[in-house]
């Protein structure tokens, strides 16, 4: 079985292609490669989203969360396949209006089944305890040429 470990940022950002404003994991606290990763997102009123999302009172998107559980399952992807290159498709979501500044998000990924090049992932988003997301991703991953 494979160990556990945990990323800092400069980790996260060397397994993921996103940068700000679009990073949605700050560090990853538990990841077993091929199984499951544990991350989080620290959320700051300073997210250009909360200007319009709403100004009397912020909330962040629904699709910037289950971004981040698509983004905390492409870690465990990088960490579980070498010189892979994935392509994601969101199979089911849901969210709730729940998520603020100052929260910390916490984001679980597991890996459910592999079919050849076909992962697929079980994921949910936590605020303190409270779910606020659940997602059904699909990752297809391919040799790089």
């Amino acid at each position: 079985m494979a160990e556990s470990h945990s990323l800092d940022i400069e980790g996260v950002l060397q397994r993921l292609p996103h940068r700000f404003p679009f990073l949605m994991v700050d560090r990853v606290t538990e990841v077993v490669p091929g199984k499951s990763i544990v991350a989080i997102k620290n959320v700051s009123i300073n997210e250009d989203h909360f200007v319009g999302h709403f100004p009397d009172h912020p909330v962040m998107p629904g699709v910037l969360v289950i971004e981040a559980l698509a983004q905390a399952s492409g870690v465990l992807a990088w960490e579980s396949a070498t010189a892979a290159e994935q392509s994601v498709r969101i199979r089911s979501a849901r969210c709730t209006p729940r998520v603020s500044p100052a929260d910390q998000r916490v984001l679980k990924a597991e890996r459910t089944a592999r079919k050849q090049a076909l992962w697929r992932f079980e994921c949910h988003a936590e605020v303190d305890g409270e779910s606020v997301a659940e997602a059904e991703i699909l990752m297809a991953t391919r040799k790089e040429p």
